[in-house]
Protein backbone atom coordinates (compact mmCIF):
# COMPACT_ATOMS: atom_id res chain seq x y z
CA UNK A 1 0.00 0.00 0.00
CA UNK A 2 0.97 3.41 -0.72
CA UNK A 3 2.52 6.05 2.05
CA UNK A 4 -0.96 8.25 0.66
CA UNK A 5 -3.32 5.15 1.07
CA UNK A 6 -1.86 4.58 4.51
CA UNK A 7 -2.43 8.10 5.54
CA UNK A 8 -5.67 8.01 3.94
CA UNK A 9 -7.04 5.27 5.47
CA UNK A 10 -5.48 6.25 9.20
CA UNK A 11 -7.09 9.39 8.90
CA UNK A 12 -10.47 7.57 7.93
CA UNK A 13 -10.18 5.13 10.60
CA UNK A 14 -9.52 7.73 13.07
CA UNK A 15 -12.11 10.03 12.14
CA UNK A 16 -14.58 7.10 12.06
CA UNK A 17 -13.68 6.42 15.37
CA UNK A 18 -13.81 10.20 16.97
CA UNK A 19 -10.44 10.06 17.28
CA UNK A 20 -8.46 13.66 16.83
CA UNK A 21 -5.45 13.19 14.19
CA UNK A 22 -3.00 14.58 16.98
CA UNK A 23 0.95 15.01 16.03
CA UNK A 24 1.86 12.34 18.23
CA UNK A 25 -0.78 9.95 16.76
CA UNK A 26 0.55 10.64 13.92
CA UNK A 27 3.99 9.84 14.78
CA UNK A 28 3.18 6.58 16.53
CA UNK A 29 1.39 5.20 13.60
CA UNK A 30 4.25 6.72 11.44
CA UNK A 31 6.78 4.42 13.39
CA UNK A 32 4.49 1.91 13.28
CA UNK A 33 4.11 2.01 9.60
CA UNK A 34 8.09 1.99 8.78
CA UNK A 35 8.81 -0.85 11.16
CA UNK A 36 8.83 -3.71 9.95
CA UNK A 37 10.19 -5.62 13.23
CA UNK A 38 6.33 -6.04 15.34
CA UNK A 39 7.91 -3.22 17.63
CA UNK A 40 6.84 -3.23 21.46
CA UNK A 41 5.07 -0.18 22.89
CA UNK A 42 8.46 0.53 24.35
CA UNK A 43 10.20 0.62 20.91
CA UNK A 44 7.83 2.74 19.51
CA UNK A 45 7.78 5.06 22.55
CA UNK A 46 12.00 5.20 22.34
CA UNK A 47 11.44 6.53 18.77
CA UNK A 48 8.54 9.43 19.05
CA UNK A 49 10.09 11.01 22.11
CA UNK A 50 13.02 11.85 19.94
CA UNK A 51 10.42 13.66 17.93
CA UNK A 52 8.09 14.60 21.37
CA UNK A 53 10.11 14.89 24.37
CA UNK A 54 7.38 15.72 26.63
CA UNK A 55 4.95 12.19 25.58
CA UNK A 56 4.65 9.69 27.76
CA UNK A 57 5.04 6.07 27.82
CA UNK A 58 1.14 5.28 28.71
CA UNK A 59 0.46 7.81 25.97
CA UNK A 60 2.31 5.75 23.47
CA UNK A 61 0.81 2.91 24.97
CA UNK A 62 -2.86 4.01 25.34
CA UNK A 63 -2.61 5.17 21.62
CA UNK A 64 -1.44 1.35 20.48
CA UNK A 65 -4.08 -0.39 22.19
CA UNK A 66 -6.62 2.32 21.02
CA UNK A 67 -4.99 1.85 17.24
CA UNK A 68 -5.80 -1.73 17.90
CA UNK A 69 -9.34 -1.36 18.84
CA UNK A 70 -9.95 0.66 15.45
CA UNK A 71 -8.30 -2.18 13.12
CA UNK A 72 -5.26 -0.11 12.07
CA UNK A 73 -3.02 -2.29 14.16
CA UNK A 74 -2.81 -6.21 15.46
CA UNK A 75 -1.25 -6.83 18.98
CA UNK A 76 0.83 -10.08 18.61
CA UNK A 77 1.06 -12.51 22.37
CA UNK A 78 4.53 -13.79 22.48
CA UNK A 79 5.16 -16.27 24.93
CA UNK A 80 6.64 -14.35 28.06
CA UNK A 81 7.59 -11.52 26.25
CA UNK A 82 5.81 -7.99 26.21
CA UNK A 83 2.99 -7.35 23.19
CA UNK A 84 4.25 -6.84 20.12
CA UNK A 85 2.50 -4.50 17.49
CA UNK A 86 2.13 -5.55 14.00
CA UNK A 87 0.90 -2.53 11.60
CA UNK A 88 0.27 -5.13 8.30
CA UNK A 89 -3.61 -6.04 8.18
CA UNK A 90 -3.53 -8.26 5.37
CA UNK A 91 -3.60 -11.43 5.51
CA UNK A 92 -0.29 -13.17 6.46
CA UNK A 93 1.33 -15.77 9.12
CA UNK A 94 3.98 -15.61 11.46
CA UNK A 95 6.95 -17.38 12.42
CA UNK A 96 8.21 -16.49 15.85
CA UNK A 97 11.95 -17.30 16.84
CA UNK A 98 11.95 -18.68 20.59
CA UNK A 99 15.70 -17.68 21.09
CA UNK A 100 15.68 -13.97 20.01
CA UNK A 101 11.94 -12.91 19.55
CA UNK A 102 11.84 -12.22 15.84
CA UNK A 103 9.15 -12.55 14.20
CA UNK A 104 9.10 -12.85 10.47
CA UNK A 105 5.65 -12.17 8.28
CA UNK A 106 5.00 -14.66 5.47
CA UNK A 107 2.16 -16.19 3.25
CA UNK A 108 0.62 -19.23 2.66
CA UNK A 109 -2.27 -20.08 0.44
CA UNK A 110 -1.86 -23.78 2.21
CA UNK A 111 -2.90 -21.66 5.73
CA UNK A 112 -4.96 -19.95 4.01
CA UNK A 113 -7.17 -22.58 2.62
CA UNK A 114 -7.22 -24.59 6.53
CA UNK A 115 -10.78 -25.66 7.27
CA UNK A 116 -12.10 -24.00 10.89
CA UNK A 117 -12.93 -27.57 12.71
CA UNK A 118 -17.09 -27.77 12.53
CA UNK A 119 -17.07 -27.54 16.27
CA UNK A 120 -15.80 -24.03 16.38
CA UNK A 121 -17.70 -22.89 13.48
CA UNK A 122 -20.99 -23.52 14.95
CA UNK A 123 -20.11 -22.05 18.75
CA UNK A 124 -17.87 -19.47 17.66
CA UNK A 125 -17.43 -16.00 15.27
CA UNK A 126 -13.92 -16.33 13.59
CA UNK A 127 -12.49 -12.76 12.40
CA UNK A 128 -9.48 -13.66 11.32
CA UNK A 129 -7.14 -17.07 10.46
CA UNK A 130 -3.56 -16.47 11.26
CA UNK A 131 -0.89 -19.37 11.99
CA UNK A 132 1.98 -19.12 14.51
CA UNK A 133 4.97 -21.04 13.74
CA UNK A 134 7.19 -21.54 16.96
CA UNK A 135 11.36 -22.44 16.44
CA UNK A 136 14.96 -21.10 15.44
CA UNK A 137 15.09 -18.00 12.83
CA UNK A 138 18.43 -18.73 10.72
CA UNK A 139 20.77 -16.79 12.77
CA UNK A 140 19.70 -18.32 16.02
CA UNK A 141 19.71 -21.25 14.22
CA UNK A 142 23.70 -21.17 13.55
CA UNK A 143 24.60 -20.11 16.62
CA UNK A 144 22.76 -23.12 18.00
CA UNK A 145 25.39 -25.39 15.65
CA UNK A 146 28.29 -23.36 16.46
CA UNK A 147 30.47 -24.98 19.44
Amino acid sequence: MQNQALTDQFSELCKKSGLKITPQRCAVYGHLMTSRNHPTAVEVYRTVRGRFPNISYDTVNRTLLTFAEIGLVDILQTKGGPRRFDPVMDNHHHFYCVDCGKIIDFTSQHYEDLKIPDRIRAECTVFTQRVVLNGLCPRCRKKKRTP
